[in-house]
């Protein structure tokens, strides 16, 4: 895929960023350098190789399931304005 400095301009005037010619210009070469590389990168045979979930052959450690903190509910809704049953009460947004 190939941008012109055309195409440059119309992406930064929806974006709704300001940016003269010679910005134009920089953010141009940028992206062109950027779909070189990514042409570079289709144009390798990737048929026969499996996906990845990640780079190396590792798993997450996982940690016991279980109950690290106490249950300090009622801590919190004793300073909370409005509860009911355990509940926060909030204003009416919706009409």
């Amino acid at each position: 895929m190939s941008l012109t400095l055309q195409d440059i301009e119309r992406i930064a005037w929806l974006a709704r960023i300001e940016i003269d010619a010679r910005e134009a210009a920089d953010v141009h070469a940028k992206l062109t350098s950027i779909f070189t590389m990514i042409d570079a990168l289709d144009a390798i045979d990737t048929s026969g190789i499996e996906p990845m979930s990640h780079a190396q052959d590792m798993t997450t450690p996982l940690r016991d399931d279980r109950v690290t903190e106490s249950d300090r509910r009622a801590d919190f809704q004793r300073v909370a304005p409005a509860t009911e049953d355990g509940l926060y009460l909030v204003p009416r947004v919706i009409e």
